[in-house]
């Protein structure tokens, strides 16, 4: 596998995405710092500093050229330019063809389809662009909101994973989530 190198914006119907700029973070800021964004996150609630410096770190994440990679975009809604959140594909395995998505948006944005549209055009690079076999999901189980997401875009509950890490302070169970190629197919037709 070559690995991926996007060409960008990717367009959907409402938004572009795209790699992260300096000049996000205000945008980036606004959501980062609310706990109720990140109360699943793998980060915690930042300030502006952390911000910034986390989006230091994104600013080089916008192609895949080996496995153990996270492609990390920001998602832009096209209307007002303004990031609204951010997609993550990560590349697992050449080998066994393997990948994992995840996702972040604003509170103010939610509930609004966007964080499915812009999930869907992940999907849609793993398996379309990377040639993965198999793309998970894996997030806390009281993460209901992004469980009916993923569920929407056709992914399967595959395992219930209980008390399995120690996550801000407590034991946390997750759920892990995914979707094969030939799935991922025969939904696009």
């Amino acid at each position: 596998m070559p690995g991926l190198r996007p060409t960008y914006p990717l367009r959907t119907e409402r938004l572009d995405l795209r790699p992260h700029r300096m000049e996000d973070l205000d945008d980036l800021f606004a959501f980062h710092s609310r706990p109720e964004v990140v109360r699943y996150t793998p980060w915690p609630v930042r300030d502006r500093e952390q911000t910034r410096k986390a989006l230091e770190a994104k600013l080089t994440q916008d192609a895949l050229t080996e496995p153990g990679q996270w492609l990390v975009l920001a998602i832009e809604l096209r209307e007002t330019g303004t990031v609204i959140g951010e997609v993550l594909l990560k590349w697992a395995s050449d080998t066994d063809r393997q990948g994992e998505i995840g996702y972040a948006l604003h509170t103010d944005y939610q509930g609004k389809g966007y964080a499915s549209e812009a999930a869907r055009e992940a999907l849609r690079l793993g398996f379309e662009d990377l040639g993965l076999h198999r793309i998970c999901a894996i997030l806390d189980d009281r993460n209901t909101a992004s469980a009916i997401l993923l569920e929407r875009l056709g992914m399967r509950r595959e395992g219930h994973l209980i008390e399995c890490a120690f996550f801000k302070g407590e034991w946390a169970s997750e759920y892990v989530y995914a979707l094969r190629a030939d799935e991922w197919r025969r939904t696009r037709s």
